[in-house]
């Protein structure tokens, strides 16, 4: 076979791979869809995702349930306010040998794995906060002037609960881009809470299984890099991240009127590469421009700020993005 029909027969057995990976995390996670494939579109980009949901909507349970299907090895850390960067990132101690001679020894934290969940990542304070996020841009971690690599590969599951904001230390616009996807977890619909309902509350529960490994995963991340993209798509990519930055001069007047300040060119990489994570999600070879539409509210909706004047109108971010979105789709098929 030629190079492109081994790189056809590749993504349509991930394809397949991926489809397995859902019907087994929803064995567990009933329900919300919508989450579980921008999950598993941070994974298969190499990112991570800041989860935003109330308490109770199942956040933990999807993590520990990623970490079974994908074949990673998983930790969780609940944030608090008190907790140091040490106790993340480990330490080290003094160890004296039965001969009386003494040596430091080093301890791993948490950090030391292959998904972690960062368990209301808002309520640590902001030193910790950097430590945690320094490593997730760096994947290794620094102690007593040595560098430590984290697992390979490495990902970051952080949730956040969007009302309670008494003891916490809202994470800094520019720490926020680090994570590639903005996840929000809403309330189940009724049918699926009564599903849900039925198959928590009984003796036995389903149990998911493992499907990918972490080697794996590795190479779905390579492949998913190979994928082809289109030259319309990625001109519709670099429209959206450029239509939202108020002074260029392309902005639409309710942009410059609204926004403070736009995305940068790592929202454009985050939308080139979910977009690839989408399509191989729904069995595609290679993305569309309706994929841009659906990836832009996940990809810039915490990269992008309104000004005090529309958050006082009581303006919506959420809304601006679509709108903008499906504006220059439509533009571009009129073109």
């Amino acid at each position: 076979m030629s190079e492109a029909e081994d790189l056809v027969a590749e993504i349509e057995a991930l394809g397949e791979k991926l489809a397995e990976a859902k019907s087994s995390i929803t064995k567990r996670f009933i329900g919300q869809e919508r989450v579980v494939e921008l999950t598993l579109t941070a994974l298969l980009c190499g990112g991570h995702g800041l989860l935003i949901g109330l308490p109770g909507l199942g956040k933990t349970r999807l993590v520990e349930t990623l970490s079974t299907v994908m074949g990673l090895h998983g930790n969780r850390v609940q944030f608090t306010p008190d907790l140091m960067p040490a106790d993340i990132l480990g330490s080290e101690v003094l160890d004296t040998a039965s001969d009386g001679s003494r040596a430091f020894r080093f301890i791993e934290g948490p950090i030391f794995c292959q998904l972690l969940m960062a368990d209301e990542i808002n309520r640590a304070s902001p030193r910790t906060q950097s430590a945690l996020l320094q490593a997730m841009q760096e994947k290794t971690v620094t102690v007593a002037g040595e560098n430590r690599s984290l697992g390979v590969p490495f990902h970051v599951l952080a949730t956040q609960n969007p009302i309670e904001q008494e003891g916490t230390y809202p994470l800094p616009e520019a720490q926020l881009d680090r994570f590639l996807v903005q996840i929000d977890v809403a309330y189940p619909d009724r049918n699926t809470e009564r599903d849900i309902l039925l198959a928590t509350t009984g003796e036995v529960e389903e149990a998911s299984t493992e499907v990918f490994s972490a080697d794996a995963l590795l190479a779905a991340q390579r492949l998913l890099r190979r994928m082809p993209v289109g030259e319309s798509v990625v001109e519709m990519i670099l429209d959206l991240v450029r239509a939202f930055r108020p002074e260029e001069e392309t902005a639409s007047q309710q942009v410059r009127e609204t926004v403070a300040w736009g995305p940068g060119p790592r929202a454009a990489q985050a939308l080139m590469l979910t977009v690839r994570a989408k399509a191989l999600l729904e069995g595609r070879l290679a993305p569309s421009a309706e994929d841009v539409i659906d990836m832009a509210r996940p990809v810039l909706s915490h990269r992008m700020a309104l000004n005090f004047a529309a958050r006082a109108r009581g303006d919506s971010l959420t809304d601006l993005i679509e709108s903008t979105a499906v504006t220059l789709s439509g533009t571009k098929a009129a073109a």
